[in-house]
């Protein structure tokens, strides 16, 4: 009798552990965590997916690429799915911070264009999905700014003294000095690096720009600046808005970003996170994420359900000959870096 309550007793404890793991599988098919760049999403794409899957969505958001960085390699907090950019993207490949993409189980990764895929900084896409892309460009005020736009050069032009707009950051700024002179933007010749400083050292004494980073966005349309260096997204919001002020890559070719999804290495829901990927990267999502945060999609099938001004806008969606002279940023040299962080800090002193 003894014997039987033991293997009673034995058999309710296997099945009530059993049913607690059980449990704590279903709660961890129940949510993700998304590690995200801003707002860059909206909320009725993120209520869609949760009310198809029944899995919650749990934002994080953070405002630099390597606050990202940080949190994924040394905090020991775990992700699911993470916004990573092509500067940091091979380095997190390289350091095994994310792991290889089931393309199986994101069959939507075909939605994209070849453009947009087998990029250097991750070739044959083995750890990540486009997710969005932009330029950094110029934005001007049409009624002030009277002749053709179409190069850096304009930046320095000494009619626009006081009235033009920089970037406070020295890789998007440096880099335009770069572009302007024919070189790469990710030039390590010290040579080429010294001709940008000292070219932009004379912009500071004969423009004096005004430097900076997201009050750009307001300076242009109130008036405070005539001609400013913007991400792309924010330039063809600001010239739907605002008929007088115009978005352009320049004919030298600018950055080109690209924005992906990954998994990271610890996920603990690596099922949901590939769901929530293949549904964000579905055209009906693209879409409405492109429309909501204003930057272009690598989804083909989107861009050909957008309007006309926007599909068809060759500084949105740039013709080959202007995308050609763009560059994505690489992830330089620790040597290198030294190069440009003493430029930066001549350049900004310089005034």
């Amino acid at each position: 009798m003894k014997k039987i309550f033991k293997l009673l007793s034995l058999s309710f404890c296997i099945v009530m552990v059993s049913l607690l793991f059980v449990g704590c599988d279903k709660k961890s098919t129940e949510e993700i965590s998304f590690l995200n760049y801003g707002e860059n999403i909206d909320e009725e794409t993120i209520k869609e997916f949760e009310k198809e899957y029944g899995i919650k969505v749990n934002v994080e958001t953070f405002d630099e690429m390597e606050t990202m960085y940080q949190k994924v390699s040394r905090s020991g907090l775990s992700y699911d799915v993470i916004l990573v950019s092509d500067l940091l993207l091979p380095r997190m490949i390289k350091e095994d911070l994310v792991q290889e993409i089931n393309k199986d189980k994101i069959p939507n990764i075909k939605q994209m264009d070849d453009a947009y895929l087998n990029l250097e900084i991750d070739p044959g896409n083995k750890y990540s999905v486009p997710y969005m892309f932009g330029t950094v460009g110029l934005i001007y005020n049409k009624d002030v700014v009277k002749e053709k736009v179409d190069s850096w050069d304009i930046l320095w032009d000494e009619k626009y003294k006081d009235k033009v707009f920089m970037f406070d950051t020295y890789r998007d700024t440096i880099g335009a000095a770069l572009k302007k002179l024919g070189y790469s933007l990710n030039s390590e010749n010290p040579k080429e690096i010294e001709a940008a400083k000292n070219l932009l050292i004379e912009q500071r004494k004969t423009i004096n720009p005004i430097y900076g980073v997201d009050n750009g966005t307001q300076m242009i349309p109130a008036g405070e600046s005539d001609i400013n260096m913007i991400w792309s997204g924010e330039g063809l919001n600001l010239q739907d808005e605002y008929p007088n002020l115009e978005y352009v890559v320049p004919k030298e070719g600018a950055n080109f970003w690209i924005d992906s999804l990954c998994i990271p290495h610890n996920a603990k829901n690596v099922e949901g996170a590939e769901k929530f990927i293949n549904f964000v990267s579905d055209k009906e999502s693209a879409l409405r994420i492109a429309d909501e945060i204003g930057y272009t999609t690598p989804n083909k099938e989107a861009r050909l359900e957008q309007p006309e001004k926007v599909r068809n806008n060759p500084n949105a969606y740039m013709p080959k000959e202007i995308m050609d002279r763009c560059e994505i940023y690489k992830d330089l040299p620790k040597d290198v870096k030294r190069l440009y962080d003493d430029a930066w800090i001549n350049i900004k002193s310089s005034n």
